[in-house]
């Protein structure tokens, strides 16, 4: 506690239970001991020391009943308490670090002590699925299935089928009854993914059964009690698509009861390196016969590269990065920017007039922060530097316009002081 207080800190805000020794442990817990701290339990104790000035972090993962081990110094905080966290709870526990992330998780388990619809929106690749995961897993529910049923993945000739179930001779290939998704996810969680692809004939049928708490299978005459609780997910706006015609606006009200929302990863930057730390931990090849000891610590820069990239693919296209490192990484201990690969290669810039070549060609990745910056520079000009209505123009939140205006003037381009000269000439 003395030693560690932040690491502690980090772990009550992610809804871990913290007890001193001495304290009610439940069964299973994990411990946390200082170096030279008596273990009670090595098989699932994580000894948590502080890296020397110029001592390179690591982590040796759970192997044979031993305990782990992680040391790091301060300044590698962010990752080293992600891995520590992984280690404690398991990588596939969700992850926040995040200020906005910690709050949206906190509440989400709120959420899961009442027994009501949620629908949760936001970009693809966000979490969303891991969210629903969460809520059940902390709810009365969480001895019940957890049914996640994407609406777009089906021929709309057999969501219903495969949602409410159906009755032998039913239709044409049925020679055997279904329950169906719902009473499959009977006394539990169903999730309904996708939820803005559903056909809108098929929405009024799925309004019924959040209604009435019953299905009526394809062929049957009496409907069948199901005790479920829905959680939807969306992509898209809901609402808008509610304005356009295209989902009905009393299926939106009944499964809007508690609304959440999930934001796209460049809008929590806090949140990178702990996934990151997170990722490597579930994909790395640790614990058994002919498999490494030790786990690849992403150095400062592999970090940095992470963190200046955009992530149009958000939490799925991070994971996918995190994997090709590992493979490019082999057996060295440490991930390297060299490592970190995205799915767009890197290309020089095209100039349009002649230059003084470059000590290094630039990266895609430089060229479209440059075009980005313009982008900013150029609205925030033509908004008078008000930097609300150049969010609203630009279509992302004041925290990401925030976040990029902070970004540039790391590298040495002000562009709210330039706006302003440009807007008092």
């Amino acid at each position: 506690m003395n030693e560690h207080l932040t690491l502690v800190s980090s772990l009550r805000a992610q809804g871990f239970a913290v007890e001193l020794p001495g304290g009610r442990a439940q069964a299973g817990a994990g411990h946390l001991v200082a170096e030279g701290e008596a273990m009670a339990v090595p098989a699932r104790t994580l000894i948590v020391a502080r890296a020397d000035e110029g001592e390179a972090p690591g982590v040796q993962p759970f192997r044979d009943g031993q305990p782990a081990r992680i040391s790091y110094a301060h300044g590698d905080a962010a990752v080293g308490n992600a891995f520590a966290r992984a280690l404690i709870g398991g990588p596939e526990l969700p992850t926040a670090a995040d200020p906005e992330s910690l709050a949206l998780l906190a509440l989400a388990e709120r959420v899961a002590e009442a027994d009501i619809t949620v629908l949760i929106n936001g970009p693809t690749g966000t979490g969303k699925e891991v969210l629903a995961r969460t809520i059940h897993a902390n709810s009365a529910r969480r001895d019940g299935p957890f049914v996640a049923l994407n609406c777009a993945a089906l021929p709309e000739t057999m969501l219903e089928a495969m949602l409410f179930g159906h009755v032998k001779g039913s239709f044409t290939g049925a020679t055997a009854a279904g329950d169906g998704f719902f009473r499959a996810a009977h006394g539990g969680t169903i999730l309904l993914d996708e939820i803005a692809e559903m056909p809108v004939g098929l929405q009024a049928k799925l309004l019924r059964v959040l209604q009435e708490r019953e299905v009526v299978p394809i062929g049957a005459t009496q409907p069948v009690a199901v005790d479920v609780r829905v959680i939807a997910c969306a992509n898209r706006d809901l609402q808008a698509e509610v304005a356009a015609g295209r989902f009905r606006a009393d299926l939106y009200y009944r499964l809007s009861v508690f609304p959440l929302t999930t934001k796209a990863l460049t809008e929590r930057p806090q949140d990178i390196p702990a996934l990151a730390a997170t990722m490597i931990l579930r994909h790395v090849k640790s614990g058994g016969a002919g498999t490494r000891a030790t786990v690849p610590w992403p150095s400062d820069d592999a970090i940095a590269a992470l963190l200046a990239h955009n992530w149009p693919g958000n939490v799925r296209e991070l994971e996918n990065v995190i994997q090709r490192a590992l493979l490019f990484a082999g057996n060295a201990d440490t991930i390297e920017a060299s490592h970190i690969l995205f799915d767009r290669p890197a290309a020089a810039p095209v100039a349009l007039l002649p230059v003084e070549p470059a000590d290094e060609p630039a990266t895609l990745g430089q060229v479209v922060q440059l075009s980005e910056f313009a982008k900013i520079r150029e609205t925030l000009a033509a908004c008078g530097g008000s930097r609300i209505e150049t969010a609203k123009r630009l279509g992302i939140s004041e925290r990401t316009l925030r976040y990029r205006l902070a970004k540039a003037r790391e590298q040495g381009d002000d562009l709210v002081s330039a706006t302003l000269r440009v807007v008092g000439a």
